[in-house]
This record gives structure tokens, sequence and C-alpha cells, in this order.
């Protein structure tokens, strides 16, 4: 047999006991709240009592401030209007002088970019296809010195540094740093 339990009643519960506690904690006054709402209050009384009348002086109306002076007086006579000046008839009668350039310097020199310096010329000839892969073409030169032979890895020569510059930057895009700029040692 099945049972119902929508039509079956809830059960009554007994009335518990309250308990002392529970009493006083309901009709309890909050004194402390009350205590602090009348201080914030009297000390907003204070505060305001003690600012009564500090207020600075109110400005004096523009009225006062500026003085009405006297009207200038009108310009008797205004000067007459230029005459028209015939622009493009002196424009189509006038030369234009042009002065040629000055003394041919002598041609600057030029630079040279210096990548890399070794030892041995394997890992000169390895730094060499680092820069042809970035696109650009370098030399290997052989350097005498107190220290032995040095193989130093150079581009150029070119004829203005920003055209070393350009090729600089190609080669830090393709991460290959520390290459440097200088003339052109014959």
């Amino acid at each position: 047999m099945a049972k119902d339990y929508v039509g079956r009643s809830k059960p009554k519960k007994k009335p518990a006991a309250k308990s002392s506690r529970a009493v006083s904690n309901q009709k309890r006054f909050p004194f402390a709240l009350a205590i602090t709402v009348l201080l914030a209050i009297a000390g907003f009384s204070v505060l305001l009592f003690n600012i009564k009348g500090t207020a600075p002086t109110p400005a004096p109306e523009l009225s006062e401030i500026v003085k009405p002076t006297k009207p200038a007086k009108p310009a008797a006579v205004l000067p007459d209007l230029p005459k028209e000046r015939p622009y493009v008839k002196e424009l189509e009668q006038k030369q234009v002088e042009v002065e040629l350039a000055a003394k041919p310097s002598k041609p600057a020199k030029p630079y040279q970019m210096q990548c890399a310096s070794f030892r041995s010329r394997d890992k000169a000839e390895e730094s060499k296809a680092l820069i042809a892969f970035a696109g650009l073409e370098s030399q290997i030169r052989r350097t005498d010195g107190k220290n032995g032979a040095w193989y130093r890895v150079v581009l150029g020569p070119y004829p203005t540094k920003r055209d070393a510059e350009r090729d600089r930057h190609i080669l830090q895009r393709a991460k290959i740093n520390g290459c440097q700029i200088w003339h052109w040692n014959f």
C-alpha cells in the first residue's frame, strides 16, 4: 500500500522552553551604541560651534574692483587704403639668379663594418656564413699583429655611414650584434 505524503499533516512541534539568556538578549537595550551616537552628535556640535564665524570675508563685487574709465577718443581719420601693385607683371619681368654649388670637396673616406675577429680562419668562415644567411656579403681579411695573425670579418666599403648603418640594422634583425663601423683603411 502506498503512503500519501501530500495529504499527511505536519507533526506538531512541542514548544521549547525559552532560556533566560535568549529573553534577556532580545529585550536588552544597546547602551554602547546609544552612547557612541550621542558622543558623535556632541562632537559634531562642538565642531560647528568652533568654526562659526571663521569663514573668510566675502569677495568684493566686480563693480568695486573695476573702476569705470573714460572712453577712448575715436580716431578722427583713417589712413587711405594702399594702392594695388601689379604683382603678376612684376613677376613676369623678375630675373632669378642661382649660385652654383660651392667648390667640390674631396670625397670623404669610405666606411667599413667589422663584425668579428678570430684567431682561426674556420671560425671566421662560420661568421661569414651567418652574415651570408642574413643576405649580405662579407670578406675575411688576415691581419698580422704583435700577438700573431687575426682573421677579421668585414663588410664594405660603404660610401656613406648611413649605408653602413642600414646593413648593420639588417644584421641586428638576424641577431648578429657587435658590428662596428670605421673609416676604411687602405
